[in-house]
């Protein structure tokens, strides 16, 4: 009977976790060893409860986003603070943990279809197709929220609620009906230097020797009966640092200095 428990979406929990250790052990190396992944407020990990947590995130690759965050939640679970030293933590991963992916983009091939089976729900995006924004929108698929709500009934959901690698572009209004129907606990993540060390799909490594962040926020404080949507958008905007306010202007000597830095730097471990 162990071997074929199964979770609501029917996937095999046994293959589930083989699944997450063969990954895990193969892109360790890129988040510790020839990058360098900074992580702040793991202990916030460690507080939350095994359902209903969302976590929002600014998006830079289609994958490695996704994958440094499976890193760095069994981590933080298995007692590392701030860390993802020692792969080991990943032999007894939290099989509930599943991230709202474009469906195109998880039937692109082979390796996105295996990706998927570790905890993808797959949605149909209603403002752009293959790569490109339609002129009238799609209606939302029932199925896609139905999944979404199963899976926080089950445990935790990533998603990004741009849909978008592109920074600051707005953030989509079906996260925060999520928020306002099913009150989950909302925690914001932060990243940046993904987009530098992968390519756009996050599977082959650009450079060497970057300086990855991951920060890890406390959860958002929402009134669920009072917020407007809008309210609840603005707060996500601002909380993954994706808000308007946030874009500035930065010398071209200063982007060029850093990209100087970031080719000559190198990490030890």
């Amino acid at each position: 009977m162990f071997l074929i428990k199964r979770n609501p979406f029917g996937h095999i929990l046994f293959l589930k976790k083989w699944l997450i250790r063969i990954f895990a052990v193969l892109t360790h190396k890129r988040y510790r060893g020839f990058n360098q992944l900074q992580i702040e407020g793991s202990e916030i990990i460690k507080s939350l409860p095994d359902t209903n947590v969302l976590f929002i995130s600014n998006h830079q690759t289609y994958f490695a986003d996704v994958v440094a965050m499976f890193h760095v939640f069994n981590a933080s679970l298995s007692g590392r603070q701030d860390s993802i030293k020692n792969v080991g933590y990943i032999w007894q991963p939290k099989l509930n943990i599943y991230y709202v992916a474009a469906k195109e983009t998880m039937q692109a091939g082979l390796l996105p279809k295996i990706l998927s089976y570790a905890g993808a729900i797959t949605v149909e995006r209603t403002w752009r197709s293959s790569g490109k924004d339609v002129t009238e929108k799609r209606d939302i698929n029932p199925n896609d929220t139905e999944n979404i709500k199963i899976a926080l009934a089950d445990g935790w959901v990533i998603t990004f609620p741009q849909g978008t690698t592109k920074s600051f572009k707005p953030v989509r209004k079906g996260t925060a009906h999520i928020i306002k129907q099913h009150r989950p606990i909302v925690v914001p993540i932060v990243i940046d230097g993904f987009r530098r060390s992968f390519d756009k799909k996050g599977l082959r490594m650009k450079k060497k020797g970057i300086l990855q962040s991951f920060i890890i926020k406390p959860p958002l404080e929402i009134d669920y009966d009072n917020d407007t949507i809008e309210q609840i958008v603005e707060k996500i905007e601002f909380a993954i640092e994706q808000h308007t306010s946030f874009l500035k202007v930065i010398p071209a000597e200063e982007i060029e200095a850093q990209e100087a830095l970031n080719k000559t730097r190198q990490w030890e471990y």
